[in-house]
């Protein structure tokens, strides 16, 4: 019920009035789980901004991964983002929670670049994500570009500037048997999604 009111209240009226967002191929959300959301990661607000994409019906399904070291710094933001985010943290057992989840049939959220970068740059991407594929071959992985998070809050700035956000959905992608060419179709993805408008 919490982790609703949140949803209600407070995720989707923030992002959709403070910053204001433009969504292209909304149609290509994950409409149930098991399923992973790939994207680009330039802010705190990415997680909050693929939240607010799903509906409420889905709210209790999500899990973001996100890092253990900032966090669950400490103890209330640790309760926040454990019981209502439900994140997976991401430390030495993230691949078992991640595991766990898509077992589950739930939605994860995961950022392969690993840490946030420069605003609407791609940093190299983990590989872990191919390990992920690899151990669920059967699991739709949809890759995402957003745009202005960055912008409206950037590494290292705890103010927020209201501004324009977009995300972009791709087509889903399955693991293809082999881990070279799944992590270029997956960086080939992202680049065709962050040149779109």
């Amino acid at each position: 019920m919490a982790r609703l009111l949140l949803f209600y209240v407070v995720l989707k009226p923030f992002v959709h009035g403070v910053l204001g967002l433009n969504v292209g191929r909304k149609d290509l959300l994950p409409r149930a789980g098991p399923a992973i959301l790939v994207a680009n990661h330039n802010s705190h607000l990415d997680t909050l901004v693929l939240l607010s994409l799903f509906p409420y019906r889905l709210a209790k399904n999500i899990r973001p991964v996100a890092s253990a070291e900032y966090f669950l710094s400490n103890r209330f933001l640790a309760w926040f983002v454990l019981r209502l985010l439900r994140i997976i943290p991401a430390n030495r057992a993230m691949l078992d929670g991640v595991h766990a989840a898509l077992a589950s049939g739930e939605i994860v959220l995961l950022f392969p670049e690993g840490t946030r970068g420069e605003p609407e740059q791609l940093a190299p991407l983990q590989c872990g994500i191919a390990h992920i594929a690899k151990s669920h071959p059967d699991v739709p992985i949809t890759p995402v570009f957003i745009r202005g998070t960055g912008k409206a809050l950037p590494r290292g700035d705890p103010v927020l500037v209201p501004f324009l956000c977009s995300v972009q959905l791709g087509e889903a992608m399955l693991w293809c048997g082999d881990k070279v060419q799944f992590m270029r179709n997956l960086e080939r993805g992202f680049h065709e999604l962050g040149c779109r408008r």
